[in-house]
């Protein structure tokens, strides 16, 4: 493991890192540890975890020996009373901690896709246990002069440019980390990361329950026109699981916007849906996060300043391509009167279809509300190019998808193939496994797809590593996507609506990073790229879900088999920029949000206490204020920037910006090649966080990256249709 627990538990957690001394469980015995699957490797292939060893009851056991193990290695390596080198001191770190890091990447992996009620507790009783461990390591006083040593004398370490890098890269987080503060700063840092990590689970564990908690229950089947049989089915089960026998329930998923809104024709229950969505967390009672708000960003601005920034965005973007926040101000307002444009054309659109329909039916009309956006854009989408979803869904059965549309993309592009296997147990029975090999048949990776919502799961989709590759072990990866598709009705196909289609082929760009990782040190492994760079390759991904070839290859009727019709693909390619406006409009205002929460200086703390009068403001002040398109995330459930996120969400569109000049390259030279496949893999998917995130971009594309293409692809150019 190393310090890149400590970066990941940040991530995981929402913290940048506080002081502790932990012991070994006295009562904990030989024998309980030979038990216990974390003390030693899975002997399954890859190391693959041992899900059907695995209990709840080994996690703490493991934390606490694996933390005092290496504490002791850690105090080891700064108590050597050699001079510092590359091997005894950063080779050593990176080898560090082996128990804990087995335990707490399956934890956490399980806390985001199966969580239950003993491993809240676990999250909660240890979230302040492993922020203070990772302050006991990077506030070591020992252990930095070390590195700073190795830093101060790097060039003439004769280290080749990744090990060079890794020296650079441990002194920069060890100083991020409050190496370099004094006793006091440290004590008031390490208490700061203790409270932010406490608070952090608690939002998190809040947003959880909440959104399992904001059901809607519907009494007559009658107000449930639109959705389809199966829809219907599925909230008659939904509802009979929460001994609701006889009623019908409409669960919600984390994000503003619900998928039940496109469909329903019930207005006054789409208002009761949207409303529900976006009160949670800030309606009072148990859940109630905005106090939470207010104390996390609080403490984030008064982090900052005691490291030496004004506010929390300056700190956090230092280690990110974006560098400042003037940088990600400069480029989200250069895309927000565009965005903003375009989505009040669209709306226009829109209520000429709700005038039209209201008057055909002698009704008075009505002014577009956010709960009609997706109903009525789904109408004009209809009108427009004569298609619905609900044309497509039995086109896209989801192993159809998975299988014949991003496993057939990956093998056309980089030469891979792709095996099932039973034997490996799993954590949920939903979960699938498949060997990945290379062409020459060498075995590359075991892929996990999890796909399906529940209760015990974290909304949003994601990929994880639970082995990352690592040229000093000779470790393989082992990754997991992770989705959120409603899971039907028992013995009926899962069909995707095309977002869930993009949705896996974005994911599988995440995994395929991870896959191809080939670096020598676990430190740059896989995904380990500064956050606003970690979505461009899986966002470059998902123009493969359009590509004729791959869409003819994948997109066949559930029952007949039959490929979609020539005429529907068309309409399906010629669509992809209708509802950009709002799709930009509803990330942007997220996106600003994050940033004016995390531009907080300390001279403004305490932090608002009214989170959504701030909201309204920001928002105003930024010119993104649209009242038909709320943010995709309201801050009372913006997970993400209480997460690892923290004023980084614009990073999605700053990765797109990258995503945009590499499908402009593709196109330009061929396509899906697998010469244009393996130049990307050799280039820059192999490379991990080995080489400067902007360089990977420069050697691949040859040239700087240029915003044109991502406003082309977006419909946001001047004069842009509104389509």
């Amino acid at each position: 493991m190393n310090t890149r627990l400590a970066l990941a538990l940040a991530a995981t957690l929402g913290l940048a890192l506080p002081a502790y001394s932990v012991t070994a469980n006295a009562a904990a015995t030989q024998s309980a540890e030979q038990a216990n699957p974390f003390f030693a490797e899975s002997p399954l292939p890859l190391h693959y975890p041992q899900f059907d060893r695995i209990k709840d009851a080994d996690f703490a056991p493991a934390f606490d020996a694996g933390m005092a193990q290496q504490l002791k290695e850690v105090e080891a390596i700064a108590n050597n009373p050699a001079a510092p080198t590359f091997e005894n001191t950063l080779i050593a770190l990176e080898n560090s901690g082996a128990v804990l890091d087995r335990a707490t990447t399956v934890f956490f992996s399980l806390i985001g896709a199966d969580t239950n009620d003993t491993r809240k507790k676990l999250q909660a009783d240890y979230s302040a246990k492993f922020a203070a461990h990772s302050d006991a390591i990077n506030l070591n006083g020992k252990l930095f002069q070390r590195i700073e040593k190795l830093y101060n004398d790097r060039a003439t370490l004769g280290l080749d440019a990744e090990g060079l890098r890794l020296v650079e890269k441990y002194h920069d987080n060890f100083v991020r980390s409050g190496a370099k503060l004094g006793d006091a700063d440290k004590a008031k840092l390490k208490a700061m990361n203790a409270e932010l990590a406490n608070l952090g689970t608690k939002f998190s564990q809040n947003v959880l329950a909440e959104v399992n908690g904001s059901f809607i229950v519907v009494d007559d089947v009658k107000q449930l026109d639109g959705l389809s049989a199966e829809q219907i089915a599925a909230a008659a089960e939904a509802a009979k699981a929460r001994k609701l026998d006889g009623k019908y329930v409409i669960a919600l998923l984390n994000t503003t916007g619900q998928p039940s809104l496109t469909n329903l024709t019930n207005r006054e229950l789409r208002q009761k849906i949207y409303e529900t969505s976006v009160s949670r967390g800030s309606r009072g009672g148990e859940y109630d996060n905005t106090a939470l708000v207010s104390r996390i960003m609080t403490l984030r601005a008064e982090k900052a300043a005691l490291m030496g920034f004004p506010n929390f965005a300056a700190y956090s973007l230092g280690n990110q391509t974006a560098k400042t926040p003037e940088a990600v101000n400069a480029m989200l307002g250069q895309l927000a009167p565009a965005a903003v444009a375009n989505a009040k054309r669209e709306a226009s659109d829109l209520q000429a279809m709700i005038d039209a329909e209201q008057k055909a039916a002698g009704k008075p009309t009505f002014e577009l509300q956010p709960w009609d956006w997706a109903f009525y854009s789904e109408k004009v989408r209809q009108a427009k190019y004569n298609f619905d979803e609900s044309q497509l869904k039995p086109y896209f059965e989801m192993t159809k998808v998975l299988e014949d549309g991003v496993f057939f993309a990956a093998g056309k592009e980089f030469g891979l193939s792709f095996k099932q296997r039973t034997d490996l147990p799993v954590y949920h029975a939903d979960v699938t496994v498949y060997d990945v090999f290379n062409e020459d048949g060498s075995q590359l990776a075991i892929f996990i797809f999890d796909p399906y919502a529940r209760e015990s799961k974290r909304g949003g989709a994601w990929m994880n590593a639970y082995v990352s590759q690592s040229g000093l072990t000779g470790d393989l990866p082992v990754v997991a996507n992770h989705l959120n598709i409603p899971k039907p009705p028992a013995g009926k196909p899962t069909l995707l609506t095309w977002d869930e289609v993009t949705t896996t082929f974005h994911e599988f760009g995440h995994a395929l990073h991870g896959m191809f990782s080939d670096v020598k040190y676990p430190y740059f492994a896989g995904t380990a790229v500064p956050r606003d760079f970690v979505e461009f390759p899986s966002q470059v991904n998902e123009m493969w879900s359009d590509e004729p070839t791959i869409l003819a290859n994948y997109a066949k009727h559930y029952q007949s088999g039959a490929a979609m019709p020539q005429a529907l693909l068309d309409k399906v390619i010629a669509a992809a920029k209708f509802n950009q406006g709002f799709a930009t409009t509803e990330y942007l205002g997220a996106a600003m949000l994050d940033q004016n929460w995390h531009q907080i200086g300390v001279k403004d703390v305490p932090a608002p206490a009214d989170v959504i009068k701030f909201e309204r403001a920001a928002l105003e002040k930024d010119g993104i204020y649209y009242a038909p398109v709320p943010p995709r995330y309201r801050t009372t459930y913006f997970s993400h920037i209480m997460g690892g996120y923290s004023a980084g969400y614009y990073a999605y569109i700053w990765s797109e910006v990258l995503d945009a000049n590499t499908q402009k390259w593709f196109r330009e030279n061929g396509g899906l090649t697998r010469a244009n496949g393996d130049r990307f893999r050799e280039t820059l998917l192999s490379k991990g966080g080995s080489v400067d995130a902007m360089e990977l971009f420069r050697n691949f594309a040859g040239h700087e990256p240029q915003i044109e293409p991502l406003l082309e692809k977006r419909g946001l150019t001047t004069g842009a249709a509104s389509n």
